[in-house]
Order: C-alpha cells, then sequence, then structure tokens
C-alpha cells in the first residue's frame, strides 16, 4: 500500500516550529504563524517596500554563501514540510529577502559551474557530474579570482566538484583557503575520492586542505561549518573583506547521519534511509543556527551578506513509516534532481544583511545561479578583465535596491545533460526545457503556464503551437551555439587507481604519512 502524506502544497509559508528542537538563531523574539491561507501565500505576494535601498554598487560586504546538496524546496518546515523541524533556517527565511522564483541546474557539477563561471554550465564543459565532464574549463576566469583581484580573500569549505586534476583544483582557481573532499560526494572513492572514506562516509574523513591530505575527526558538516567559522573569524580579525563559500556534501545520499539525529525519526517508525537523510537536514539547520548566533556575537552581520540556498531538486528514495510507503514532500513541485521540470531546479534562495537587505520580502522576477557572479562582483567593486568571456548572468542588485525596478524577461536554458558517450547530439531534446517569467516549455512535448499553474499540472501545447515553435526554436539556436563549447566530450574513462586524489593520496601516505588536522578554535 502506497500513501501520499498530506501536506500543504504551497512553496512559501511561514510555518510553526516544534520547541523540541534547539532555536538558536537570533535572540530576538520571533514568532511563526502555523497557517496561511491562499491570499496570505507568499509566493504569490507582491509586497513592495517603500524604503528604496542606497547604491549596494561596490559597497563591499563580507559573502557567507552556503549550499547544500540535494536538498529540495520541500526539505524545509519553511517550505511546508510537517516532518522536518527546521527552526534555525525557519527563523533566518522570516527575516530575509527571498527570492520565489530562483532557478539552478537539475544536477549539482553544472550549478556549480553556473555559480564559479557566471556562463552556462555547457559554455565551460560540464554537462555531467562524472566522466571528467565535471571538469570546468580552464580558461575560465572564475568568481573567486574575480573577488581576490578585488581584495578579498576566498575560502571553500565542502564540496567542489569541478575538477580533481591539480590545474582544476579550487586551490588554483581562485581560492585561498580549501577544505574539500574529491569527486562528487564523500565515499565515491570509485570516482575519485580519497579511497579511506569509502570504509566511513561523513565520518572522520581524509580530506584535502590547501595543498595536504589530512585526516580529521567528527561529522562532515559539523566540520565544514567549524572550519568555516574559524577561517571567517581569523578573517574578521584582520578587518578582511572574504567570501566563505560553505558548499555543504550534505544531504546528498548515503543518507548519514549522527545517531542524535536519527533517532527521533527511527522512534516515530521510519525507515532508515528516511533518518539518515532528514537527520542531516536538521543537522544541517542546527549548525546553520549556530553559524548565525556566532556572527551575531561578532558584530559582523551589518557588513555580511549570508545567503541559504541549494544546488538541485530533491534527491530522496520513497520514505517507510511503519511498513507504508510515503512519497516524500516536494512542496508541490514536478520532477526532483535531474528532471526537467521545476522540481529539478527551482530551489529556495534566501539572503540576509541585517538593516541593509528588506525582511521577510519576496521578490518575483525569474533569477539563476548565472546571477550570483555578477552580483557579487557589483557589491565587491570588482572590474573584470576585457578579454574575458561575457557572463551570462545579470547582477541582482537593482532587485536589492529598489523592488520596483522594470527586470526585463529573459528565457533560461536548462538540459540535464549525462548523456552517455558519444550520444550528445541524440539527446539534444531528451530532458530540456526552456523557462521566462511565465512559461516553462518541456522535452517539445510540455508546455505550462508557470505563474498560473506553477505545480505543472495543465500541459497547454496544444493551445499554444507558436509560442510551442518559438521555444523549440530559441532552444535549438541555443544547443547549436553550445555544442563547440563542450570541450569534456568523449574522454577516456579513468580507472579508480588512476583518479588524481587517489593517486596524490598513496604518494603522500608512503612519503610523509597523513596528519591529523582539525580547525583552530575561534
Amino acid at each position: 500500500m502506497i500513501r501520499i502524506i498530506k501536506l500543504t502544497t504551497v512553496f512559501f509559508l511561514l510555518c510553526a516550529c516544534s520547541q523540541t528542537k534547539s532555536e538558536v538563531f537570533y535572540p530576538e523574539n520571533t514568532s511563526l504563524s502555523t497557517k496561511v491561507n491562499s491570499k496570505d501565500d507568499h509566493r504569490y505576494s507582491n509586497h513592495k517596500d517603500e524604503k528604496k535601498i542606497k547604491n549596494l554598487k561596490g559597497s563591499r560586504p563580507n559573502i557567507i554563501f552556503v549550499m547544500t546538496d540535494d536538498q529540495g524546496m520541500g526539505d524545509l518546515s519553511c517550505m511546508g514540510n510537517e516532518i522536518l523541524q527546521t527552526p534555525n533556517i525557519d527563523k533566518f527565511y522570516q527575516k530575509s529577502t527571498r527570492f520565489t522564483q530562483y532557478l539552478v541546474s537539475p544536477t549539482c557539477a553544472p550549478s556549480r559551474a553556473a555559480m564559479m563561471s557566471g556562463r552556462h554550465p555547457f559554455h565551460v564543459g560540464v554537462t555531467h557530474t562524472i566522466r571528467q565532464r565535471e571538469r570546468m574549463a580552464l580558461h575560465t576566469i572564475t568568481l573567486p579570482q574575480t573577488l581576490q583581484s578585488a581584495g578579498y580573500k576566498t575560502a571553500l569549505f565542502g564540496k567542489w566538484h569541478l575538477g580533481d586534476e591539480e590545474a582544476y583544483l579550487p586551490q588554483n582557481r581562485g581560492f585561498d583557503e580549501v577544505l574539500m573532499h574529491g569527486a562528487g560526494g564523500i565515499g565515491q572513492v570509485k570516482l575519485g575520492d580519497f579511497p579511506p572514506n569509502a570504509d566511513n562516509p561523513y565520518f572522520d574523513n581524509v580530506l584535502l586542505h590547501n595543498d595536504k591530505i589530512v585526516q580529521t575527526k567528527g561529522f562532515c558538516t559539523d566540520l565544514f561549518f567549524e572550519a568555516a567559522l574559524s577561517w571567517t573569524k581569523a578573517q574578521l580579525d584582520k578587518g578582511q573583506a572574504f567570501f566563505t563559500y560553505l558548499s555543504l556534501n550534505a544531504p546528498h545520499g548515503p543518507f548519514l547521519a549522527p545517531e542524535n539525529y536519527k533517532k527521533r525519526f527511527l522512534d516515530q517508525g521510519y525507515d532508515e534511509k528516511t533518518a539518515g537523510r532528514y537527520g542531516m537536514i536538521e543537522n544541517i539547520d542546527d549548525n546553520f543556527g549556530r553559524m548565525m548566533t556566532q556572527l551575531e556575537k561578532w558584530n559582523t552581520l551589518e557588513n555580511t551578506l549570508v545567503i541559504f540556498t541549494t544546488d538541485n531538486g530533491m534527491s530522496m528514495p520513497r520514505m517507510v513509516l511503519n511498513g507504508e510507503k510515503i512519497t516524500p514532500y516536494n512542496a508541490g513541485l514536478r520532477g526532483r534532481k535531474n528532471s526537467p521540470f521545476e522540481g529539478g531546479n527551482h530551489v529556495p534562495f534566501f539572503c540576509y544583511w541585517k538593516g541593509v537587505l528588506a525582511e521577510g520580502q519576496d521578490i518575483k522576477e525569474l533569477a539563476a545561479h548565472l546571477d550570483l557572479y555578477p552580483t557579487f562582483a557589483a557589491l565587491a567593486g570588482a572590474k573584470l578583465p576585457e578579454d574575458m568571456k561575457p557572463l551570462e548572468g545579470r547582477s541582482l542588485l537593482p532587485l536589492f535596491e529598489n523592488q520596483e525596478t522594470k527586470w526585463e524577461d529573459r528565457s533560461l536554458f536548462i538540459h540535464c545533460g549525462r548523456w552517455k558517450a558519444g550520444k550528445m547530439e541524440e539527446e539534444k531534446y531528451n530532458k530540456f526545457a526552456v523557462r521566462n517569467q511565465k512559461w516553462r516549455y518541456v522535452n517539445n512535448e510540455f508546455l505550462f503556464d508557470i505563474e498560473n499553474d506553477p505545480f505543472e499540472k495543465q500541459n497547454i501545447i496544444d493551445q499554444q503551437p507558436k509560442l510551442a515553435d518559438h521555444f523549440k526554436e530559441r532552444f535549438g539556436s541555443w544547443w547549436n551555439a553550445a555544442v563547440p563549447l563542450m570541450v569534456n566530450e568523449n574522454l577516456p574513462r579513468i580507472k579508480p587507481e588512476d583518479y588524481p586524489l587517489v593517486k596524490k593520496y598513496y604518494k603522500q601516505k608512503a612519503t610523509e604519512g597523513i596528519p591529523d588536522w582539525s580547525p583552530k578554535k575561534y
């Protein structure tokens, strides 16, 4: 017997948080309402703050960017999930400026490539998450390089996933400080992660710290947050502008969490995988709350832009509760990770900058991961090299400054990629979409009016044949221009023992050993 849990299917609502889970973010009393009726649904709201923010270009805030892995729109209690308890991110949501139409790529490496390059991932060679097709083209002038040129210090903690060869590593692409695992996830040793991580994924991991492979202790998410806070505090003590990129591998599978985070789910009768995945999310929430509390104590929130988002749609198997199969909550969205529908790449995007950005405000204009590079560069006052490839996103600062700004519509081109070697052209029209503010066109088979049908229930392609033809033509032109830029196609497969970080691990182990490492106390 299969049943679907009946949960509220609106995207953005304020929800009650259970008091059984600690709430450590923000000392002030911020209550959460328990229900929202249709006219209060913030996804449809058009609240406008009369106050217009001063020009933010060149204002040079610190930037802390937290991105989780495979966490979908429905994986937060403030998004309507009645099983999860995420009080800290819920409070952050309440105080944030929220982009309600923020799109990424349907899978993880492409989303990271778009953020780091400001260009469509296919345009920098990233068409997959494995087989060397996750490597971001070396000609790319990256976001952290641009921030460095403006005097920022930059750091990555967690998942890189844009190439593990020496030239592709983040240390050589603009990051001053790096603590990372290999491949696309901890324990993916057959795809290039460090061999010992196969034995105990997510706990006591072997990681790369700058140019040295190290042995760490504890749960990976706890470690990445602690390391990020330690490095961030050091920059604050020096009065140094910084970009902290907390790129978590959680809640990507395997679904493993500390026992104390799994317990309440197991006690209720949920299966081990559900307890592990939801436990990972609640652990993220606790760490996020501790981070925000520290930033408040350090009096830095007035000069720091903090962003919470995710890299693609939800990835979660069917849940089992006391023997019954349950469909996981996905905020009503159609599709999940690696899907061309909304559920594949429509994700949360919350921005907080104390005293600067509007609190509890929704921005409904279409935004994307492509926009992060020009936004951060503009904030930093960075000057882009004249000979670099043009950025394909647009700065979000006009929307931050004045939500009455006229925001020109545009089309975003989405493709799941991941085709088999040599099958690129055959997969041209498979698992693709074109999206603008109003429409989503999918696989030459579906057309949805997203403004009036956000859950993609009514296919109206037969009623709009000219519009469908327009989108098909636009996509075809875009694809033809993208093909020559897909520089990683048809490369030979690498044997597990020949991956660069695997070879580096065995070489260092033989010559100098693997030292213990932990972040400095702050």
